[in-house]
């Protein structure tokens, strides 16, 4: 390879834009693959790069808490994803949600100001046999690209289904019926819109979600779930009170209404500055198109709704990455080619957008033929980088960040103090390891 030889990346999500970011920062040529608008996948809407699908909150942003420990060693990083994160967020309690579509804008005029990259519009169906390339295509790889990928990798492909929550338009909301707050907020004024069931409104709720219609899957689909995202009419058919103990729990929400804790809650939260848009928490679902309007307009609040988007369903896909990856995210049988994102095997947006930063710094030193360590298994990133490279292969599933992918701490801690110990171990780690190695990159 010479020095100025192009680093391939084929998809322009959060990982791509991610991984360009930090090789472009580094004096990196690159050239950025993105198949939209030429096609679209089955999820997608938008032209624009880095686009938001399922949902516009990042969670939380609080970093005793491991997915905002990851947003903090990110911004550490010097995170593009982060940076218009920070930028273009709206209010969402503890958690970080963003306005997904200067959210996009901003990633997209960011990496449009370097002259050493270039974008091209086009779905790739082969990978390059020359070069470096990060492959970070996502969960929804196009079909030939897929076919590409089995090929190189000699391995069937893993899959689950991931489904994804209706978008109401706020004017729609009878705001008399709902009430403001967030959870064990003591202010009275919280960040999200709640709608209020007692029990006989929620026992009905229930029987008519459970005599519901559902979109069949295709001849070929098997439904393998991931269960950090089940839809709404599968977690209600695990019991009648299975939704309470879930996405409609009232624990530490108090309607100012009544001083009461209402029997079940359906929380709505904010999709942009402008609060026109409004997200049902924890409603992805395959109910059909009708019995979405039919049943979710019998929430209190929602019963004259106006859909700006309908729940829906995807196969989401991914590599079985301790099989095939070595902890710098190249492949095994392969050491030009890397993968990002959530097709590498790691589930929601920042864990992505993480995968994509780790493969971004991977692909800068193996270009300069330099060793790159991963973050210490300590840190959010390593700890990632761990689960992906080294689970078991056999019964190997995505995962969001998590306390359980972190080595033990040394001492005995109660739960709440397990947090912020982490979190210190975490970044004192990461501080120690950027320092030592972004210094040779």
């Amino acid at each position: 390879m010479h020095e100025e030889d192009p680093v391939t990346i084929i998809g322009a999500g959060l990982a791509g834009c991610e991984a360009a970011w930090q090789l472009l920062n580094r004096g990196h040529s690159v050239v950025l693959y993105e198949m939209k608008p030429e096609k679209f996948s089955p999820a997608h809407r938008s032209g624009s790069l880095a686009e938001l699908v399922c949902s516009n909150s990042l969670r939380s942003n609080v970093s005793d808490h491991a997915a905002g420990l990851l947003k903090e060693e990110m911004r550490r990083m010097d995170s593009l994803i982060m940076k218009a994160a920070d930028e273009t967020s709206v209010p969402a309690g503890k958690a970080l949600a963003v306005d997904r579509h200067a959210f996009s804008r901003v990633i997209e005029n960011r990496l449009n100001s370097f002259t050493n990259l270039t974008i091209i519009r086009k779905e790739m169906i082969e990978v390059p046999s020359e070069g470096i390339v990060i492959i970070a295509t996502g969960p929804l790889t196009s079909d030939g690209l897929s076919h590409e990928i089995a090929r190189l990798t000699d391995s069937s492909y893993l899959y689950f289904y991931d489904a994804i929550s209706p978008i109401i338009e706020g004017d729609s909301i009878d705001l008399e019926k709902v009430f403001r707050a967030s959870r064990y907020d003591s202010t009275g004024q919280g960040d999200y819109l709640n709608c209020p069931m007692e029990k006989e409104e929620y026992e009905n709720f229930w029987r008519e979600l459970m005599g519901a219609q559902t979109v069949p899957l295709r001849h070929f689909e098997d439904p393998k779930y991931f269960d950090g995202c089940l839809p709404i009419e599968v977690i209600a058919s695990r019991g009648i009170s299975t939704l309470v103990f879930g996405p409609m729990k009232p624990v530490g929400i108090l309607n100012p209404k009544t001083g009461k804790i209402p029997y079940a809650v359906i929380q709505l939260r904010q999709e942009n500055r402008e609060a026109t848009l409004f997200n049902i928490v924890g409603f992805q679902t395959k109910l059909t198109w009708p019995e979405q309007r039919r049943i979710f307009r019998k929430i209190p609040g929602l019963e004259e709704a106006e859909f700006a988007r309908y729940g829906s369903i995807h196969r989401n896909t991914f590599i079985n990455a301790p099989a095939l990856l070595e902890p710098t995210l190249q492949l095994k049988k392969n050491e030009h080619i890397f993968f990002a994102g959530q097709i590498s095997g790691v589930e929601g947006y920042i864990e992505s957008t993480a995968m994509g930063l780790i493969a971004g710094l991977s692909a800068s030193a193996f270009h300069r033929g330099k060793a790159f360590p991963p973050p210490p298994p300590v840190t959010a990133m390593g700890a990632l980088v761990n689960h992906i490279t080294s689970a078991e292969s056999r019964n190997f599933q995505p995962m969001n960040i998590n306390w359980g992918l972190f080595p033990a701490l040394p001492q005995k801690l109660k739960k709440r103090e397990r947090g912020a110990c982490h979190a210190l171990r975490a970044l004192t780690s990461l501080d120690r390891w950027k320092s030592e190695t972004l210094r040779e990159l």
